[in-house]
């Protein structure tokens, strides 16, 4: 089971960020296509931290979740036709598919416990429960979660300077500011955040 987990952890992840690639190609921009990044292929979208070694670290201390990211697929916002709400929809498109692949999974997993299918129901729990988890982390308006992106793309054009702002200094701190940011989100936020993720996931499997 835990190995599947990684699995649909990695997975979920790649479909996270092809579902960007793909929304950033249909506004106009074609960047991610010409970096071969809108493939379901996990290969071209590892990052060797967030895809295996967090990942792995996490599964070895028994987390009580799993969390890892993909590279992210590169995008032009000036290459977006709507310019006004372009990198808003580009955003929100990696979470939209978590949630749908949550619920559809969810449907998947209400049938299988009618018909008594233990192990398929199971199975399609965690796919529930892991695209639940990932698509709730993501609306976090945290740099650089694509909550951030989102709410930065559609609040007025005014406030927009502030927040890339804030963006461009967590990116100058690289990959130390996200762990540090990682962490601080789990010493402090993870018990709440958690009982949300299980009281959605309960409704949706009805359990």
């Amino acid at each position: 089971m835990i190995t599947f987990m990684v699995i649909v952890l990695i997975l979920s992840i790649v479909m996270h960020e092809v579902a960007h690639g793909y929304a950033a190609n249909a506004l106009g921009d074609p960047t991610a296509k010409m970096a071969g990044r809108l493939t379901l292929n996990p290969i071209p979208h590892v990052d060797p931290i967030g895809s295996i070694l967090l990942p792995g670290i996490m599964v070895l201390t028994q987390s009580p979740f799993l969390f890892g990211w993909a590279k992210p697929v590169p995008y032009n916002p000036y290459n977006l036709r709507n310019q006004r709400w372009g990198e808003a929809i580009v955003a929100i498109a990696g979470v939209a598919t978590n949630f749908l692949l949550a619920l559809i999974f969810s449907v998947v997993a209400r049938i299988a416990l009618a018909e008594g299918a233990t192990t398929f129901y199971q199975l399609a729990s965690s796919i529930v429960l892991v695209n639940l988890f990932l698509a709730l982390f993501n609306l976090l308006p945290i740099p650089p979660l694509d909550g951030f992106t989102f709410l930065r793309g559609i609040l007025p054009p005014k406030y927009t300077i502030a927040f890339r702002e804030v963006e461009e200094k967590m990116q100058r701190g690289g990959i130390v500011t996200l762990m540090l940011v990682l962490f601080a989100f789990i010493y402090f936020f993870s018990a709440p955040f958690s009982k949300l993720v299980l009281k959605i996931f309960g409704v949706l499997i009805g359990s």
